[in-house]
């Protein structure tokens, strides 16, 4: 069986359903985890994407066909495996799901313990023994076992954040057709907010807006909802649960950093002087916050698992991704929680008094554009020739080229997955921004 590699990617499995992932090779990837973990009980999950119920199912014949159980928790929050191996002491677990990703698409996400910390395991390191596919079913097969992790985890999260101190606000929520749609029902009636929902049928054709909500349009519905029904604020989530972004009472999207400052108040305040990992094109309002609270700013590349080696390395409590949403805490086994977020957020927002709109306009006073993206395929040329470019500024390259000056700072970096180029700006002025951003635009594209 010929099999696409580029589906093994830097993090997890990916690829497009059937041509790229499939059954069959799902099933050889069950095999091929078992064998690389030597796993005796695997944790497996699901979202609702359309094809997760056949993968689900080669992967979980690919799992007993190697003689290890299966604990299956059915459709799921991504993060429900992260609590069910950590919170259950189980070794490893999967989860089948491509995410932020379009319809078209499907993934494997895969993850062990170790220690008090769930880590991933590189989809990468499959690619060798999936493509030899040399394996022999046992002559005892493995179990399945169903379990419900869905109340231990909500009374886990609850637990950790005072639910009886958040305001009655009216919340808008869009679940996007995704994996909220099913949990947000589950907790509602613990929390005193009256939510609005938008989008709460599980559909893995995503009808309403495209899963990752940084698309162009995804936020059109629940900013008009918000607007139409006087809401205070609402969350948005993608397809999988582990992505969250905030949006205020005007209907505009908060930034994933902002959000990521009004976290970082939150901890510092109860974990005076802890380390706060951040990824590079965060603004530098950001790290200049953490400093005057008394923390210590860790600034890392791009990625969850970087995130996470952070946390891990610096003893902290939290951290996240900018602009993606991802928000990683050390209560959940250091992996990424939309749920802890979102409760957070709403305790945040309770204690300020204060508008969403107004906490932004509070927190940031810089200027920028949303991330810029370039279909290039010579990236690494393009960096090294802009490390010549802009030799006078001060360098950094910890994740492509990050370049400072008194009043504009950039990065630019690569991509793990695709021949693109991202190009963060941000300036202490308008005129400065469109003038820089022009500059870099005409070089990067010529």
């Amino acid at each position: 069986m010929k099999i696409n590699t580029s589906i093994f990617k830097s993090y997890d499995i990916r690829g497009i359903y059937p041509q790229d992932l499939n059954e069959e090779n799902a099933f050889l990837i069950g095999q091929a985890f078992v064998n690389l973990t030597n796993a005796k009980e695997v944790v497996v999950g699901r979202d609702m994407r359309t094809s997760s119920p056949q993968l689900h199912k080669a992967l979980t014949d690919g799992i007993l066909s190697q003689g290890a159980d299966v604990i299956d928790i059915g459709e799921v929050l991504t993060e429900l495996i992260y609590f069910s191996v950590g919170f259950y002491g189980y070794d490893v677990g999967v989860m089948v799901t491509a995410s932020h990703n379009p319809k078209e698409y499907n993934g494997i996400k895969m993850v062990k313990r170790d220690g008090d910390a769930i880590r991933i395991i590189r989809g990468k390191d499959l690619a060798e023994p999936v493509l030899e596919g040399k394996f022999k079913e046992v002559a005892v097969r493995g179990k399945i076992k169903e379990i419900n992790p869905w109340q231990d985890y909500a009374n886990h999260a609850t637990s950790l954040f005072k639910t009886e101190e958040i305001k009655p606000f009216k919340v808008v929520i869009d679940a996007g057709n995704g994996m909220w749609g099913k949990f947000l029902p589950m907790i509602e009636k613990q929390l005193p907010i009256k939510v609005i929902p938008l989008n709460f049928e599980l559909d893995g054709n995503f009808p309403a807006h495209p899963s990752n909500f940084l698309e162009p349009g995804a936020t059109d519905q629940i900013s008009a909802a918000i607007k139409k029904e006087k809401a205070d604020f609402g969350f948005i989530f993608d397809g999988d649960g582990d992505r969250i972004r905030l949006i205020d009472e005007e209907g505009n999207m908060v930034d994933g950093d902002i959000a990521l400052g009004f976290m970082s108040k939150y901890f510092l305040e109860k974990y005076p002087g802890i380390s706060i990992p951040f990824t590079t094109p965060c603004s530098r309002a950001l790290p200049e916050l953490i400093e005057k609270l008394g923390g210590k700013p860790i600034r890392v590349p791009v990625g969850f698992v970087n995130v996470q080696d952070a946390l891990i390395r610096e003893k902290g409590i939290f951290g996240g991704e900018h602009p993606s949403a991802h928000y990683c805490f050390k209560e959940n086994f250091y992996c990424d929680s939309g749920l802890f977020a979102f409760l957070i957020l709403l305790n945040i927002v309770s204690k300020s008094n204060k508008k969403v709109s107004e906490m932004v306009k509070e927190s940031y006073h810089y200027f920028r554009v949303p991330e810029i993206v370039f279909k290039i395929n010579n990236s690494q040329q393009i960096i090294d020739e802009i490390k010549e470019k802009y030799s006078d500024g001060k360098q950094d390259s910890t994740d492509g080229i990050t370049v400072w000056y008194d009043d504009w700072w950039f990065n630019v970096r690569g991509s793990n997955t695709d021949p693109v180029l991202k190009l963060n700006i941000e300036a202490n002025t308008k005129e400065i921004l469109e003038e820089k951003q022009k500059e870099l635009f005409e070089f990067i594209s010529m």
